[in-house]
């Protein structure tokens, strides 16, 4: 029986098509070839849904407490956004941008009959033109092909119900899949079907589902061209097939961004220059940004002199020019870090970075999917907080669990991971390389800047709202009414005790000066001790403080 176009119905379609990802993730990863043959759309486009399904479900916690169901454009919406921050790859990225074109037309649609109906139909057009629009270059035979069809054949479906729109799109999109090794010359060489496609049949066929009550009887897609994918080369990397083209940048530069339109349509301009695959989807002042360049640290320059980017995550694909699929490497690093400016300081010294801003934890998924696009057989993680000593060890466990050498080095602030990040040495034994980073990081006293946001009592005493509050190994230590007065005297108290280096970290709120301030503090008041400065960027803390 046909289920009303309703919150409820929205829930239903996360669920059952993240089911479908998850059957069909690995077939899908087998088959990516473009545009970077590196088999994980079928992974991000299930880590993009995923967070989807929690935002939605986020949604409806917040109304169990009055017993009422969300809005369904509470829902729609929670959806859009819950894919927008956590899409991952080309293909999550235009998933994302896909469900914002729906559900800024779903919001307003009625729940049954042939409005249901019709709003659906437009919310496919929408979404299909919003994705067509994010994309610098769009290719036929992707998945931007697919999801136009979908909208044709929703728009010619005879059909007054909004099950019967969707099961149209559906079957729309599974023609247009078979389709596209015609229309792209790197699949029809692989002989498979567009990868982000076939993640979107999976997800229309989730909303048919949905809609209708009942499960399709339709017989699973063709992911090779003319037939199955051959059982030797499931669940193998799509790199085996010998006539993808290897040429193309070297990283993969994602962040989400909070900037305006008009510094986004120049960020734009600018990436487009500097790379290839480029999309930007979001609005409202919350953008996602997704480039492939060789030079990740002008990608990610560009963002912060766009607006403040954040989650900002650097994946390489190979050594030079990218290649078929990168040999692991030996060893690499998985730095969490509070900054754009630190995310690139750790991606220039051959960390892979995860971006996150404060109140927003990464989950252990996260870490994970960093762990993976580490591409090494063994990863050193560095959580950098002590609340996310949970989280980093179950990420870590979960990676071992995929065959992968995992050490977790105890570092409890960023200042301690770029201690630990110094003496990394990959050459030199596993075993050694853990004892030298865990000694690293815990020679390293660290502290912190925090202005007040209320009138409370510490161990330092009472402090008022806007004071500076200086934190030594995370307890109340200084009470200051600015950030230089604040930063000196913590630097005096820990200096007091030794050390011979000083990092300092400037968050966006530190002033342009205080470096220098600083640097010239520490030599007229500290012989023998030597000073580095770093710019955090956005989202760190006003200033971090390391002595070693």
């Amino acid at each position: 029986m046909p289920h009303p176009l309703d919150a409820t119905a929205v829930r239903t379609w996360c669920g059952l098509a993240l089911e479908a990802l998850g059957r069909e993730r690995e077939r899908i990863d087998a088959i990516n070839v473009y545009p970077v043959a590196d088999g994980d759309t079928g992974t991000n486009l299930y880590l993009t849904l995923e967070s989807a399904a929690r935002a939605v479900e986020a949604a409806f916690d917040g109304h169990a407490s009055a017993g009422t169901a969300p809005a369904l454009a509470d829902a729609v919406g929670a959806m859009a956004h819950g894919a927008l921050i956590g899409a991952r790859g080309n293909s999550g990225t235009i998933l994302a941008q896909l469900l914002r074109g729906m559900s800024q037309v779903l919001a307003a649609a009625p729940p049954g009959g042939s409005g249901a109906a019709d709003a659906l139909r437009t919310a496919l057009r929408r979404a299909a033109t919003a994705a067509y629009e994010a994309v610098a270059h769009p290719v036929e035979g992707t998945v931007l092909t697919v999801a136009a069809a979908a909208a044709g054949a929703a728009e010619t479906a005879d059909a007054k119900e909004a099950a019967g729109v969707a099961r149209a799109a559906h079957d729309g999109a599974r023609r247009a899949l078979a389709a596209t090794p015609g229309q792209l010359a790197v699949l029809r060489r692989a002989g498979v079907v567009d990868a982000g496609g076939c993640g979107l049949v999976a997800l229309l066929g989730a909303l048919a589902d949905a809609l209708s009550g009942e499960t399709a009887t339709a017989a699973p897609v063709a992911v090779r061209a003319g037939g199955a994918l051959p059982e030797e080369a499931a669940g193998c990397p799509a790199a085996v097939y010998e006539a993808v083209d290897a040429g193309g940048p070297a990283f993969e530069v994602i962040y989400l961004l909070e900037a305006g339109d008009e510094a986004v349509a120049r960020l734009r301009d600018r990436l487009d220059r500097l790379g290839d695959s480029l999309v930007v989807v979001g609005g409202d002042g919350l953008w996602h940004v997704h480039v492939h360049a060789d030079d990740a640290g002008a990608a990610v320059e560009a963002g912060i002199e766009a607006g403040r980017p954040y989650r900002i995550r650097i994946t390489h694909f190979g050594a030079g020019p990218r290649a078929k699929e990168p040999a692991p490497a030996a060893r690499a690093v998985v730095a969490v870090v509070p900054g754009a400016g630190l995310a690139g300081l750790c991606a220039r010294a051959g960390a892979v970075p995860v971006t996150v801003r404060p109140g927003e934890p990464p989950a252990s998924g996260e870490l994970v999917q960093a762990v993976r696009q580490a591409r090494a057989r063994e990863v050193m993680l560095l959580p950098n907080d002590p609340e996310l000593r949970h989280t980093a060890a179950a990420a870590a466990e979960q990676a071992r669990a995929e065959g992968v050498r995992v050490a977790l080095i105890p570092t409890r602030s960023a200042v301690q991971g770029l201690a630990a990040l110094a003496v990394h040495e990959p050459g030199r034994s596993f075993d050694e390389d853990v004892v030298a980073m865990t000694a690293a990081a815990g020679a390293t006293r660290y502290a912190e800047l925090a202005v007040a946001e209320h009138r409370s009592w510490t161990m330092a005493g009472v402090c008022q709202a806007g004071d500076v509050l200086g934190l030594i190994e995370g307890d109340v230590a200084v009470i200051a009414p600015d950030l230089a007065g604040a930063a000196t005297a913590v630097l005096d108290r820990m200096l007091s005790a030794g050390g011979e280096l000083v990092t300092l970290v400037l968050g966006a709120g530190a002033p342009a000066a205080l470096g220098e301030r600083l640097t010239a503090h520490v030599r007229e008041r500290h012989l023998a001790v030597d000073t580095v400065v770093y710019e955090g960027g956005g989202h760190a803390a006003p200033l971090l403080i390391g002595v070693e």
